[in-house]
């Protein structure tokens, strides 16, 4: 039976309080990046209060289900890593309680915030999104002449063209107006130059009055009874001010209204799986269509009487049936008319198979936008969980919280998250990819990524402990360390400096024998270092005799000569034998050539390094055996004082 403890209640408070904040504020980022595409369409249009806040009204519904995972993602990383900071995970942790004990009762919020999120995107997310759209439209419409752009022909006003060389946005002025009127064809075209100008709706907002101030009209007075005549009458009128009427429709009409509801993004998942089914079987009887016509008309036998229908087999039997012979028989203008009907025919075929192309392309990517929106409803409300199991285990593993490498982790991961969806939606939409891949690539890719993190952070993991790659990444490039010997301020037990000296002159001894003996100056054999096992026995029992003895030194309280020890290289007894500690790795190194030439010149390095090494360690030991020497004998002589 599942029952509240304490600690759940003290987790989701600290949660709670979090995911509200990051909420609002991933709301009001997404609001914003979608805000400035559709800014030119607010600014200047003179909006009330009322109609601003219905849009960000509508706006924030929409883009809700997409805040609802980011959220999450910030929220839990932040407290778990606010807890694994002050350590109070690790009390958790120490009282017998796991991290999967910890997660539970959040785990049960991200899956309520899943069916939220689905409510939304699903009820809510639909109506809001018609909505939105017709109250964009409208605001579209409310002014048109601030969609007229400067120093281009606009050709939004039904019948025709307008050109305006700057406008004054304040004032609604429009200057150096040019309008090219379609009453018929391009001969009929009225063309009006004007100095200034107003654009105003009528009240029954289906009409636009545009007055013109200093002006000219230029109209060819064109009709039918005068269509076959030289001369054609002309008009050119010049004036003060003129007022025209557009034709201009400021409210919604049937059409928009029927384009915002027909969007797969206006429609909940009934919906969409009905109409879905109805577009489909429409999609089928327009290639049936399609085929039936081309069948019909391309494929169709020629009428041949009975007499043709002899003389073409009597040909046939003969072999001598051929159409270069049949268009050789015939005259040049018939020759000419046969090319021509034929080319009319090719070209007419080619350009009816291009529109059907793109009707039927048009027609399947409104099927695959339905089903795009139907699974996307699924895995964006999955997200919710998934971005919990990513959110969570990394904070307890990175255990800093703030707003700091919590905000960061969360972008890099979302921006993952973004660009495997954008993509896969894309490609999908665009029929590049199925939709079924494309929609759950950035699911299949990000479902393992969680399961790793909370499997490492309940196993207390140091998959993200700094220290652990930068050693890894030092020795993969050959870095060390230096010593850093300090003087102690409290000196438990002196050194033996006597015996130490005794020490270091034997060091001195080995390494001069050792370094005649293996020659580390002349190039190592490949085999012994890719497919042959051992460790240098002899540079580990020197390195660790000398240890011990700058150990042993470092409880020296002069100064001078903990400066000489500090000289001392540290050495890696291993590093130039072979590039890996396991046999198979070496192997496999040394088969793959590039690899194997790479390592192998880092071995000989290594070896000049070492030789390098060992010479620093005779030199400093002459310095520091006198030295150790000298403290031999005044310890010595305090204790024949004492």
């Amino acid at each position: 039976m599942f029952r509240i403890k304490k600690l759940d209640i003290f987790i989701v408070k600290q949660f709670a309080l979090l995911f509200a904040g990051t909420f609002f504020i991933c709301q009001f980022v997404l609001m914003m990046q979608f805000l400035w595409r559709y800014v030119d369409d607010l600014i200047g249009k003179g909006l009330t209060i009322d109609v601003m806040a219905q849009f960000f009204w509508y706006m924030g519904l929409m883009l809700m289900p997409q805040a609802f995972p980011l959220a999450i993602l910030l929220s839990s990383l932040i407290a778990f890593g606010n807890l694994g900071e002050s350590s109070e995970l690790t009390a958790i942790k120490a009282a017998g309680i796991s991290l999967m004990q910890a997660f539970r009762p959040l785990i049960v919020i991200a899956i309520l915030t899943a069916f939220v999120s689905f409510y939304f995107q699903n009820v809510i997310g639909p109506q809001a999104n018609q909505d939105f759209y017709r109250l964009l439209l409208g605001m579209k419409q409310k002014s048109p002449e601030l969609e007229i752009p400067e120093g281009k022909f606009y050709n939004g006003i039904p019948g025709s063209n307008i050109y305006v060389q700057k406008k004054d946005l304040e004032t609604g002025m429009l200057y150096g107006i040019m309008i090219y009127r379609m009453t018929g064809s391009y001969e009929d075209a009225a063309i009006i130059l004007a100095d200034s100008g107003m654009m105003q709706p009528t009240e029954e907002k289906k009409h636009l009055m545009l007055s013109l101030y200093s002006g000219e009209w230029f109209e060819n007075m064109r009709s039918q009874d005068l269509a076959n005549s030289a001369s054609v009458p002309y008009r050119r009128e010049t004036f003060s001010t003129k007022k025209i009427l557009l034709d201009f429709d400021g409210e919604l009409n049937l059409a928009d209204v029927n384009d915002i509801a027909g969007d797969a993004r206006a429609k909940g998942l009934e919906k969409i799986l009905h109409d879905l089914d109805s577009i489909k079987e429409f999609n089928d009887s327009v290639g049936h269509a399609f085929f039936y016509e081309a069948m019909r008309y391309n494929y169709r036998r020629p009428s041949l009487s009975k007499k043709d229908s002899l003389k073409s087999l009597k040909e046939a039997a003969t072999a001598k049936m051929s159409f270069d012979s049949i268009y050789g028989r015939l005259s040049n203008s018939e020759k000419q008319a046969a090319l021509k009907n034929g080319l009319n025919a090719m070209q007419m075929s080619a350009t009816d198979l291009e529109f059907k192309g793109d009707y039927a392309q048009a027609l399947h990517r409104r099927t695959r936008t339905h089903e795009i929106q139907a699974i996307k409803k699924f895995t964006l409300s999955l997200t919710c969980l998934i971005f919990f199991f990513i959110g969570a285990p990394l904070g307890a593993i990175i255990r800093k919280g703030g707003l700091g490498v919590p905000v960061i982790v969360s972008v890099l991961v979302f921006i993952v998250y973004y660009i495997l969806d954008s993509t896969g939606e894309k490609m999908g939409r665009d029929d590049q990819w199925t939709v079924w891949f494309g929609m759950m690539i950035s699911t299949v890719v990000l479902t393992p990524l969680a399961a790793f993190f909370t499997y490492k952070a309940n196993n207390d993991s140091v998959v993200f402990n700094i220290d652990l790659y930068k050693n890894l990444a030092m020795k993969a490039l050959g870095l060390r360390t230096k010593r850093h010997i300090w003087r102690k301020e409290v000196i438990i037990e002196d050194p033996k400096y006597r015996e130490d000296a005794a020490k270091l002159e034997a060091i001195n001894s080995d390494i001069y024998q050792y370094t005649k003996a293996h020659k580390l100056l002349h190039w190592p054999s490949p085999i012994k270092v890719f497919f042959r096992e051992g460790d240098d026995q002899r540079i580990e029992e020197i390195n660790k005799e000398l240890e011990l003895v700058i150990e042993d030194l470092g409880n020296c309280p002069d100064k001078q000569l903990l400066v000489e020890l500090n000289n001392y290289p540290v050495i890696d007894p291993d590093a130039h034998t072979r590039p890996f500690r396991k046999k198979w790795l070496n192997i496999i190194t040394g088969l793959i050539i590039p690899l194997g030439l790479f390592f192998y010149i880092r071995m000989i390095r290594f070896r000049l390094r070492l030789y390098n090494d060992l010479r620093t360690i005779r030199h400093t030991s002459d310095k520091v055996i006198p030295k150790a020497l000298e403290f031999a004998k005044r310890q010595e002589e305090e204790r024949n004082a004492i």
